[in-house]
């Protein structure tokens, strides 16, 4: 479940608000063992992913690097390289 969570810091273009959601319900689930909560868990669940959310949005916006910002494009081709290698595909 938490191989879904990619790194959102230091990439041209920045992260959306999106893909910060999308990291933080991947969070919750893997935190809380549920895929989809029960209605009586639901708004615990939704409640703790908008503030991972938020926290992860903090973070980011604190962080420092003097490294140039990483291309999406290429580094997903990257990934996928290393997929094939690894599992054949």
């Amino acid at each position: 479940m938490c191989r879904n969570i990619r790194t959102l810091f230091n990439f041209e273009p920045p992260a959306t608000e999106l893909e910060i959601r999308d990291a933080s319900l991947q969070f919750v689930r893997k935190l809380s063992g549920f895929n989809v909560p029960s209605q009586a868990n639901a708004a615990a669940f939704d409640q703790a992913v908008d503030e991972v959310a938020a926290v992860a949005r903090r973070l980011m916006a604190s962080l420092v690097t003097h490294a140039p910002p990483k291309n999406r494009e290429a580094e997903a081709a990257k990934a996928r390289a290393l997929s094939a290698r690894r599992f054949g595909n």
